[in-house]
């Protein structure tokens, strides 16, 4: 009898994700010209530098860390420079390498992008300054980028 089912793998088969676990594993903010950086116009220079890496923890566990640093210049003194280091923990299963490599350079990054400009944006504000709006990142698109690059 067919029961219209055509996935033979059972639920244990199929592949499974899990975030365990995110966390600040490095944060920083200093401002080196304060207060006399607070005394000028404000017409910022803002450089935004974004990485990430993952560590395998064991044969189902991976911690992806997303990595950004913000230097703010008001001409060629610094008014502040904001470093936090965004991690999390994923429990993946079943995955293919492919699917794998996707799995943690992209979903994972989504996944932790919002908590790392959440901190960046909370270190900001305890530093004194304005809110800094840190734009989306579309991490498929790097992905893609990196891979093409390769070929």
């Amino acid at each position: 009898m067919n029961t219209g089912n055509t996935d033979k793998r059972t639920e244990s088969d199929k592949p499974q994700f899990e975030m365990q676990h995110v966390y600040v594993k490095d944060i920083s903010f200093e401002s080196p010209y304060a207060p006399e950086i607070f005394q000028q116009k404000w017409e910022p220079k803002v450089s935004i530098d974004l990485n990430q890496e993952h560590k395998i923890l064991s044969q189902e566990a991976h911690e992806v860390a997303l990595m950004m640093t913000v230097t703010v210049k008001l001409g060629d003194k610094e008014a502040y420079i904001a470093e936090v280091k965004q991690a999390g923990i994923f429990t993946v299963r079943n995955f293919s390498n492919d699917q794998l490599d996707h799995f943690l350079q992209v979903f994972c990054p989504d996944l932790l992008y919002p908590y790392l400009r959440e901190s960046i944006s909370n270190l900001v504000i305890k530093g004194g300054f304005a809110p800094l709006y840190v734009a989306p990142v579309n991490f498929e698109a790097l992905f893609r980028k990196k891979k093409a690059e390769q070929a």
